[in-house]
């Protein structure tokens, strides 16, 4: 959020104007999240893929990792873009600012917090040590910067803070006017992910506990939440994983932590502000950065790189597009990359040869699998995927170009010619008019080569499309078998019995009987 504002408007010179439109980002984010939940429209979450979330956040993390520089270094005079060269040549235009008593304070500190952060992830025994690191940094530091005030003048505090509760912000809600747009956009981005991490959160530890989720009551009630917290001076916010990690390491049941850790808030923002007087700007930083540091997983990029290369492609993008270009763009072209994968593989679905294992009527991949062999005279193919009109055109050409090749390789190994062709539907789910009309040139195509097609295991919803429209007519007795070991056995048992049998096979059934 505070990325895609500050391009716009500057916190410091328009502070009124920022929080107005923090508070509406914010209104627009509950209304949005809301409405996908109202509406059940929670699939539209799922564009948004793992390889797209640990580019963005790993992105994010370092750009906001890159703003605390401003605090670590004691730097007066900084960029308000956040864009990876903008920050760094800020920072070395303004070597002259640092401050080695900040830059000291700074990174010890951040090193306190990493390494207690680092014990808690080996003994999960110990994870209040991590919990409690900020908090302990923050009252050292404090102490540190008031025993020392009279020689550590360099070193930025943070000064007086008004007590009480947040300030009704109603008011403040900003609908008309120029940079409205802005606060939809900043609204529908932050509305999105903030989702997309509290109900990834959510099923996280729904598992570790065994009970279901339901994501859109989720979007509801998170919704729901930001819509009121933009009506009491909060910005958008979502189910927090370290705060959950630590409620359910520290044991907790029910919402009842939630009112301890609220009541702790409450007496903090009515009575303890004062002694926030002396805490230097630069242990917020350090906070900052050993919070954000986490959402960096190499470990998980690296993984992608292993399994799907598109994956990891789409990854880089939404990293390299939050560094280089901007929070939205960088998101955006992630998840065009992610929807140009499922393209992909609509329009070019998985086809394989397959073979059967000796001894055995299972029938697997040629190229998967040593142990299968070619079976003499047929060709089974299997498809992988729906069939319908975004993929007939493909996988008619790509099902004669595996009868090219097996011709090829008959001639070439001086094997028995190819007299029928299978093709193995268990993983075609579902087919459409096109994906029949495909069927049928098919048919007719051999047909006119004198070979037989044959469908084997068409599951029950393609069986209804098919004798819904009257194709399966055109296939007769021996054109449809329930699986590939019975289609293979019967048909070779047919040639056996009646070696003058016409090879065509595409015969009516009136055919067969005046044949017999």
């Amino acid at each position: 959020m505070g990325s895609m504002l500050s391009e716009t408007v500057s916190p410091r010179d328009e502070p009124i104007l920022y929080l107005k439109l923090a508070f509406t980002a914010t209104f627009f984010a509950g209304l949005f999240q809301a409405s996908l939940g109202l509406l059940r429209l929670g699939f539209v979450i799922d564009f948004l893929s793992k390889a797209t979330l640990v580019g963005f956040m790993s992105g994010a993390a370092v750009i906001v990792s890159l703003q605390q520089l401003k605090g670590l270094l004691g730097i007066s005079h900084f960029t308000s873009k956040m864009q990876f060269i903008p920050v760094m040549s800020s920072v070395f235009k303004h070597r002259d600012e640092w401050s080695w008593q900040t830059i000291v304070m700074g990174f010890s500190f951040l090193v306190f917090m990493l390494t207690t952060r680092h014990i808690s992830m080996k003994r999960a025994k110990l994870f209040w040590v991590s919990a409690a690191a900020p908090l302990t940094s923050v009252i050292l530091s404090t102490l540190l910067v008031f025993c020392l005030r009279s020689k550590t003048h360099k070193i930025s505090f943070i000064g007086h803070l008004p007590k009480g509760l947040n300030p009704p912000s109603a008011n403040m809600l900003y609908f008309s006017g120029p940079d409205l747009e802005l606060a939809i956009k900043t609204g529908i981005v932050t509305g999105i992910l903030s989702l997309t991490e509290g109900i990834s959160v959510g099923r996280t530890f729904a598992a570790l506990k065994n009970y279901q989720v339901d994501g859109n009551k989720e979007m509801m009630a998170i919704g729901l939440m930001n819509m009121a917290g933009s009506c009491s001076s909060c910005f958008v916010t979502t189910g927090s994983f370290s705060r959950s990690a630590v409620n359910y390491n520290a044991g907790a049941q029910t919402a009842v932590s939630n009112i301890v850790m609220a009541t702790a808030v409450l007496v903090t923002l009515l009575f303890l502000m004062p002694l926030f007087y002396y805490t230097p700007n630069v242990i917020l930083g350090a906070i900052i950065i050993s919070a954000v540091i986490g959402l960096i997983d190499y470990q998980a990029a690296y993984c992608l790189w292993k399994v799907d290369k598109l994956d990891f492609l789409a990854c880089l993008c939404s990293f390299f597009g939050v560094l280089f270009i901007s929070v939205p763009l960088g998101l955006g072209i992630a998840v065009g990359v992610s929807v140009f994968k499922i393209l992909l593989h609509v329009t070019r679905p998985n086809s394989l040869i397959m073979g059967n294992i000796k001894g055995t009527q299972i029938y697997h991949s040629l190229s998967r699998y040593k142990e299968a062999s070619r079976v003499p005279s047929f060709l089974i193919l299997a498809i992988e995927s729906p069939i319908y009109f975004a993929n007939s055109t493909y996988l008619q050409e790509r099902i004669l170009r595996w009868i090219r090749e097996e011709d090829e390789w008959i001639k070439a190994n001086d094997r028995s010619p190819l007299k029928c062709i299978i093709l193995d539907m268990t993983a075609v789910t579902a087919i459409d008019t096109s994906g029949i009309d495909l069927l049928c040139e098919l048919r007719k195509m051999m047909e006119k080569r004198s070979l037989k097609l044959v469908l084997a295991n068409p599951v029950g919803s393609v069986m209804e499309k098919l004798h819904q429209s009257k194709m399966l007519d055109s296939f007769g007795l021996n054109g449809i078998y329930l699986a590939v070991g019975e289609a293979v056995a019967d048909i070779s048992a047919l040639w056996k019995s009646q070696p003058d049998f016409p090879e065509d096979c595409n015969e009516t059934r009136q055919c067969k009987e005046t044949k017999r």
